[in-house]
This record gives structure tokens, C-alpha cells and sequence, in this order.
């Protein structure tokens, strides 16, 4: 998905497997686009995910993408 000038590696829809929990990436976040005061979310590439016990969470792109790369998260449809 591109927002702007920036391309995000997964897109809305992507199912993901997180430490046991089903979750689907339900937004992608572009620097600034977050309305909030923490200027440290604020200011970065965010993804939002929805997880299948109700939890939804904020996760940075770059931190989200390690996490991939190390198998912590599993990308189980793109």
C-alpha cells in the first residue's frame, strides 16, 4: 500500500500469526497521519492490527518488520 511518497511492505488485509494470536494488519499508519500527542508515534510509519481476542495495537513499521524477519511474527496471507 503507498501513502504518499511511502510504500508499506504489507497492506491492509495481511493475516499474520503473533505469538500464538491470529491478527490482521487493519490499517497502515504514515508518518503524521496518527492523531495523538506522543510525538514517537506520531512521527513514524505505523501499522494498526486487530487481534482475534479483541486486542488491537499500534505496532511501528521498522519494529514490525524485524519481527518478521526474526519469525516472531508469521505472515500467513499477503
Amino acid at each position: 500500500m503507498e501513502t504518499d511518497d511511502h510504500k508499506f511492505k504489507y497492506e491492509v488485509g495481511t493475516l499474520i500469526e503473533d505469538m500464538g494470536k491470529l491478527g490482521i494488519i487493519t490499517g497502515v499508519l504514515a508518518s503524521g497521519a496518527l492523531k495523538t500527542n506522543i510525538s514517537a508515534i506520531k512521527w513514524r510509519n505505523n501499522y494498526e492490527i486487530s487481534y482475534n481476542d479483541g486486542d488491537v495495537q499500534i505496532i511501528a513499521e521498522s519494529t514490525f518488520n524485524k519481527l518478521v524477519d526474526k519469525g516472531d511474527i508469521i505472515i500467513l496471507s499477503n
